[in-house]
Order: structure tokens, then sequence, then C-alpha cells
């Protein structure tokens, strides 16, 4: 599915929430696409397949892309390997097989052996009943590094982007981290201020005893 380029006007981001068709325009800064996100990692991509979805309902040839992703969490700092999924690409560009999506990440973001970091959401239906990691606020959420003489660092994408400038990766593996930790003990107070009634819960899950 295609999306127009003028989606983008001053800055803003499409972060896919639910299938590409709902998509929702939002300007994110650090904090926001930290607690959004399931997960950032600073990874490798190891490997890049395109691939062919006809929907009866969303229709025919709709094409993704997946990533392969191996490296690190900038959350937890667990080891990471996983993929990523993101609407758009071409199996056989020079035949036109395949197709194009003006928010996804470019080529240049997204070639095998590219150091990367990555924030990404799982989605139950990113579009044709395709589930999986999607990449979160689409090429927004893709962001390119480089290695310098003070360690690698992560390549910001200008105004109305989570990074904006450039910063060190270093410093950017904190700044996740301590987001997501305050995020996660604030979600669990919350929680836990909840009432909850007898035989139910509220956080969703069946009452003790029940299958």
């Amino acid at each position: 599915m295609k999306l127009s380029r003028s989606l983008l006007s001053a800055g803003l981001l499409v972060a896919a929430l639910g299938t590409v068709g709902r998509a929702q325009i939002e300007r994110l800064d650090l904090e926001q696409i930290v607690t959004r996100s399931d997960n950032a990692v600073f990874a490798t991509i190891v490997d890049k397949t395109v691939f062919r979805v006809d929907h009866p309902v969303d229709g025919p040839e709709l094409y993704y892309t997946r990533l392969t992703l191996k490296g690190s969490s900038l959350m937890d700092g667990r080891d990471a390997t996983t993929d990523v999924i993101f609407a758009g690409g071409f199996i056989d560009k020079e035949r036109g097989i395949g197709s194009f999506n003006s928010e996804a990440p470019s080529e240049d973001d997204v070639r095998i052996g590219n150091r990367v970091v990555v924030f990404y959401k799982w989605t139950d239906n990113i579009g044709g009943d395709v589930s999986g990691n999607a990449i979160y606020a689409a090429h927004g959420g893709v962001y390119r590094t480089a290695k310098g003489p003070q360690g690698v660092v992560v390549l910001g994408r200008g105004e109305g982007f989570a990074l904006e400038g450039n910063r060190k990766l270093a410093e950017l593996d904190t700044a996740v981290t301590a987001i997501r930790t305050a995020w996660e003990l604030e979600q669990a107070k919350l929680k836990q201020q909840q009432p909850t009634t007898s035989g139910a819960t509220t956080s969703g899950q069946k009452p003790s005893g029940q299958e």
C-alpha cells in the first residue's frame, strides 16, 4: 500500500498502529518512541527478504520487506535476534516486481551489513493479515550509525524525528534504558492502583482457576 510523502508535512511521522491503512500521524520525541515501542535494538542487518501477499479484502500484490537483525536491546541490554517488517519493497526492481512505499526506510538505510538502531512494535495485522514486529513510525524508526574516534554515533534525521541530531550510542543506550525503566515502574504503580472486582481482573487476565 502506498502512502503519500505529503503526509510528512511539518516533520510529522507515520506511526503504524494496527494496519498500514489505519496509520496515525504523530510527531515523536525520544521518550514517546521508547514508551510506545516494544523494543529498541542496536543491531546488524544480517538478512533481507521481500515477500508478496494476495488478500481477498486488502487486495492483491501487497509487498512487505522483512529484515533480520542481530544485536542487543537498548532497553534491557539483552542479546536480540529478531525479524522486523515494513510495507513495500521489490522482489525484482528492474522488472518492477514489488511496490514503492514513500514512508518506508530507504534502500541505503536497510542494506545488509548496516549497523542500525531500530524501534519496533508487534502488530497483529500490518495489512493483508500479515503480523510481525513492525518498524515503529515507518522510516522514523530506523537510524543508521557510524563509527567515529569516540565510538559509535547514531545519526539523527532532523526535526520531527525521535532523534533529531547525532548522539553517541552509549549516551542513547543510557537514555533509552532510563526512559523505559521509569515508564515500566509507572505502569506497575498504575496497575496496583486500579480497583479490582470479585471474579475479574483489570489487566484482562482470566480469574484464577479459569482456562
